[in-house]
């Protein structure tokens, strides 16, 4: 499964980062690690089942975990 990172909108209640939470473990997915400092988290989901968490107005962004070089 692919690894996605999640951040959240600032001020986002602690119930509606659980709800996310939620879904992608509800969407066969696996909670990875959490960044608190910065808001967000990383995840394992099924690429088909990512779109899922589009409609959540909470979420600021859900972008693929990729491995980043610098030269």
């Amino acid at each position: 499964m692919p690894t996605y990172i999640l951040t959240f909108k600032p001020d986002t209640p602690q119930s509606e980062k659980d709800a996310a939470r939620k879904t992608i473990t509800d969407q066969g997915g696996k909670i990875v690690h959490e960044y608190p400092l910065l808001g967000g988290l990383s995840f394992d989901l099924p690429a088909d089942a990512v779109s899922t968490l589009d409609s959540n107005p909470h979420i600021q962004a859900v972008e693929p975990d990729i491995e980043v070089k610098v030269q």
